[in-house]
């Protein structure tokens, strides 16, 4: 591919993230083309119809997780911090925006895909290898796990919709309550 090619591809796909985040998975092709800079033609050169973009911003917002969460533990003192530095970027509102967005689709159109699979295989074993981390340095309780994250991101970036009002009203303050819960020495272990 042309440099000049993968750069329209890349800010077409860029484009399309932001927008499928402030209109939807329904959002006009035509919003995406002139947020990428392009013409709509070049648009349907490189996505052929919307399932195929959709599934491009899917692997893009993978492959951006994945990189965060590479960030967070490169960048920070300890698992825990890391922890928490990554799953505050994950909820921050523009890409809690396109999570909720792309939760909407049937889980083929996205989850199911080769690449989208494969990358986050390897982001929840990296995630995973952070708690243990974590556990092992005595910072987070022993029973939580990375499942436990992952459904923590699922309801605030996911479905805010189905938060409670005061919740909606402030999820960054409730994200914080919730995180510090799995800080070791807490809480009552689950299940006691």
């Amino acid at each position: 591919m042309r440099a000049d090619a993968r750069r329209n591809l890349s800010k077409i796909v860029e484009a399309a993230a932001e927008v499928v985040a402030e209109r939807g998975v329904n959002a006009p092709m035509e919003a995406i083309a002139k947020r990428a800079g392009v013409g709509i033609g070049t648009l349907y050169r490189r996505f052929p119809d919307r399932n195929a973009l959709i599934a491009a911003v899917g692997d893009h917002y993978i492959h951006t997780m994945a990189q965060a969460l590479d960030r967070a533990a490169g960048g920070s003192a300890d698992a825990w911090s890391a922890i928490w530095d990554f799953v505050s970027w994950a909820a921050e509102p523009g890409r809690a925006a396109l999570s909720t967005a792309l939760a909407v689709l049937p889980e083929e159109a996205i989850v199911d895909r080769e690449e989208f699979a494969r990358v986050r295989a390897g982001w929840v074993e990296r995630f995973a290898g952070l708690v243990r981390q974590a556990q092992e340095e005595g910072s987070m309780r022993p029973d939580v796990g990375v499942e436990d994250l992952i459904h923590l991101l699922n309801v605030f970036t996911c479905h805010p919709e189905q938060l409670p009002a005061p919740v909606a009203a402030d999820p960054g303050r409730y994200l914080r309550l919730m995180l510090d819960g799995m800080k070791s020495g807490a809480a009552t272990p689950s299940g006691a």
